[in-house]
C-alpha cells in the first residue's frame, strides 16, 4: 500500500472513531427512519426524492463497512504480492 492509500484509511477511520461521526450516523439513522414512510409522500415526484435521499443516507451509513472492505482488501493484496 502506498502512504498515500495508508494515510487515507488511517484519516478516516479516525474520523470513524470520532463523536462527531457518531453523531451523523446517530442523526442520519433517525432522519432515515422518518425518510423511509410512504405515509407523508405528497405524490409521485415526491416519492422519487424520498428514494435519492434515502440511496444518499444508505450510503453514508455504510460507508465505514465499505472503508473497511476496501482497507481489508487493499492490506490483503500486500500481502500477496509479498509472497
Amino acid at each position: 500500500m502506498t502512504p498515500e492509500t495508508e494515510k487515507y484509511f488511517r484519516d478516516l477511520n479516525d474520523m470513524f472513531r470520532s463523536d462527531g461521526w457518531k453523531i451523523l450516523i446517530n442523526d442520519i439513522q433517525t432522519s432515515a427512519n422518518s425518510v423511509n414512510s410512504v405515509e407523508g409522500t405528497k405524490d409521485e415526484q415526491d416519492l422519487f426524492f424520498r428514494k435519492g435521499q434515502l440511496a444518499v443516507m444508505a450510503n453514508i451509513l455504510n460507508l465505514e463497512t465499505q472503508v473497511a472492505a476496501a482497507q481489508e482488501q487493499a492490506e490483503q493484496e500486500d500481502q500477496d504480492e509479498d509472497f
